[in-house]
């Protein structure tokens, strides 16, 4: 199927350049004066169009998906040297995810795609018995190297003054990480098991926004287990809370028109009565909420990975745990 398809593009693509050629000689023909010779000008050799031709399938690429392209590319050895070009799956990866051009990125672009859409998460790698259920929520980007994250919904943003993160969301709910790796970010809403106590049958639930540089899965720290997530900042709140919120923002772009539809809270996280996980994405942001039965508040827990002791952040987790 997907041989026809490319097929019939390529030659939609022939046909327009064959018109044009025809088009181009009939107009020097028609300037000169006479024609010393007897052949006819529409007796034109088709065959110097080329099959094979680079250009042609680079561009008809940019109009198929990820598993199409590697169907393609194992149709034989030429079609997997054309298909394999880093250009080709740097676009696919960028149109796919929406998000802009980070400009250098470590890997190369068909790992990079393919660590995102291989189905893996990032507690396959470890504590697998406490991991229940996932979604995709989509990718964000980071242009600075300051996140603004956030346990509130409220229309006024608050920008936490104080250094230490206890601090930060004891006086406003919301903190400030810095040293964020930029580029793009993978989100995910991960449901794992209560960690209050370590019963494989323990109903508990927990509800966690886990964000990670899309380079993570692919680095060697990540894969051997010497980089790790560690605690930075918890915050209980002793009283009823209407739902489970974690919103992680870029703070370059907090009050930016892209991030406008985060704040708009009512039009994403559903009716009081609806208490499936709800999720938001937006081009610098990302926003999960939960609406809560009857509770008596709930403990929040920040969570981050570094690239080394030193190193950028390269993972956020927000959970939100029912006291």
């Amino acid at each position: 199927m997907i041989w026809r398809v490319a097929s019939y593009i390529y030659q939609e693509i022939s046909n327009v350049l064959l018109s044009k050629s025809i088009e181009r000689m009939r107009k020097r023909l028609k300037r000169t004066k006479g024609i010393c010779s007897c052949s006819s000008p529409r007796c034109i050799n088709h065959s110097t169009f080329n099959w094979y031709e680079q250009d042609l399938w680079t561009y008809i690429a940019r109009f198929l998906d990820g598993r199409s392209l590697v169907m393609l590319g194992a149709t034989n050895k030429w079609f997997n040297s054309v298909i394999m070009q880093d250009c080709i799956w740097k676009f696919t990866c960028l149109r796919d995810l929406q998000v802009p051009d980070p400009g250098h990125v470590a890997f190369s672009w068909s790992k990079l795609y393919a660590s995102v859409v291989d189905g893996s998460h990032s507690f396959i790698f470890r504590q697998q018995e406490k991991h229940i259920d996932w979604m995709r929520i989509g990718a964000f980007s980071f242009d600075s190297e300051v996140a603004f994250l956030s346990q509130r919904m409220s229309a006024s943003v608050k920008i936490p003054k104080q250094e230490n993160i206890g601090d930060m969301l004891q006086s406003c709910g919301s903190c400030l990480l810095r040293k964020i790796k930029t580029g793009i970010w993978i989100a995910d809403l991960q449901l794992v098991r209560c960690p209050v106590c370590d019963q494989e049958k323990c109903e508990g639930t927990m509800q966690m926004l886990d964000a990670r540089h899309i380079e993570l899965f692919l680095n060697q720290g990540f894969q051997d287990g010497s980089w790790d997530y560690e605690l930075v900042g918890s915050h209980e709140i002793k009283k009823k809370v209407r739902g489970a919120y974690g919103a992680i923002f870029d703070f370059k772009y907090l009050t930016s028109k892209s991030t406008a539809g985060i704040f708009d809270y009512k039009s994403w996280i559903g009716q009081p009565n609806d208490f499936q996980p709800k999720a938001i994405i937006a081009l610098h942001a990302v926003a999960v909420n939960t609406n809560l039965q009857e509770n008596q508040g709930v403990l929040i827990k920040y969570h981050t990975m570094r690239a080394g002791a030193e190193g950028e952040i390269v993972s956020i987790r927000i959970s939100q745990q029912l006291l």
